[in-house]
């Protein structure tokens, strides 16, 4: 389960709804750091930073990687 920059960036700007609450709060505060600072840099980060989070919760993050691969 992984993403690419692409689809993160898309995240960052986007208003999707997910339904794993831990996912949800990380990409609010993603999307802050985003907001003050949109560079490569901020995305390739938010990036590790994600696919790090969707790795390690892979079990429950199924029916959100869903939603995310549609991007």
């Amino acid at each position: 389960m992984r993403i690419s920059p692409q689809q993160t960036e898309k995240l960052l700007k986007g208003k999707q709804a997910f339904t794993q609450f831990g996912f949800s709060m990380m990409l609010t505060r993603l999307r802050g750091g985003y907001e003050k600072n949109p560079s490569p840099s901020t995305i390739t980060a938010s990036t590790t930073e994600i696919n790090t989070f969707l790795a390690k919760f892979e079990r429950i993050m199924a029916e959100d990687f869903a939603t995310i691969q549609s991007l």
